[in-house]
């Protein structure tokens, strides 16, 4: 039935099911435009955050210059301030990597979706992440944050249609998991990218050692 769904959810003069909730979404579009307009958004949404990721990248750059000329100079007082400051992009830069790819995967599963998924079991675990990212971006990126709150509530409404269109439920700790699932592997590649391109900052004297900044902050 769900397969079914897919299939005819952009003919609705064809698609019996559709009959059955043209009540309830006659005003709106088709489900698949939606979820088009859905993948589009993403997809914008992945050009800011690699646009302000390269951004702090040079910043960060930047920063381990003056830290490192500060201590050549034996200033440890200023190549500390630049430490600190270093360590707060590169939490910046973390939590960007990690919503790229996040979001990256997410797009692939929509797209999949679009074409032969099951919306009510695949779709539900994307939208718990669109939603998990959009309160992670809301200090960083507040206007991504709220397009993601968008995309989320979007992406819902479509699961309650689907399911109510079918006949199917989700299962809501199945489909936490597998969000999770998504988080964590973006949090793993975040981490890889950061241990492959940004060094360690040099550790000043008397800097404790909760203040280093590592690829592993």
């Amino acid at each position: 039935m769900a397969s079914r769904f897919i299939k005819n959810w952009d003919r609705e003069e064809k698609g019996s099911i559709f009959e059955r909730i043209s009540g309830k979404i006659h005003r709106k579009p088709p489900l698949r435009e939606r979820l088009s307009n859905s993948i589009y958004r993403l997809n914008v949404i992945q050009a800011k955050l690699e646009n302000l990721g390269r951004r702090m990248e040079h910043k960060d750059k930047e920063l381990f210059a003056k830290c490192s000329d500060a201590l050549a100079n034996g200033d440890e007082e200023r190549a500390k301030i630049y430490a600190n400051e270093c360590m707060e992009v590169r939490k910046i830069l973390r939590v960007l990597l990690r919503s790229q790819h996040a979001i990256e995967q997410v797009t692939l599963r929509l797209e999949t979706i679009r074409e032969f998924g099951d919306v009510v079991g695949e779709m539900a675990p994307v939208a718990n992440v669109i939603h998990s990212l959009k309160s992670q971006l809301a200090g960083i990126m507040p206007e991504v944050s709220y397009e993601l709150g968008i995309i989320g509530d979007t992406l819902n409404s479509m699961v309650v249609e689907a399911g109510e269109a079918t006949g199917s439920t989700y299962d809501f700790e199945v489909c936490g998991e597998e969000a999770q699932k998504i988080l964590q592997a973006a949090s793993a590649v975040a981490e890889q990218k950061i241990k492959e391109h940004l060094p360690d900052l040099p550790l000043p004297t008397g800097t404790s050692t909760h203040e280093k900044v590592t690829s592993n902050f």
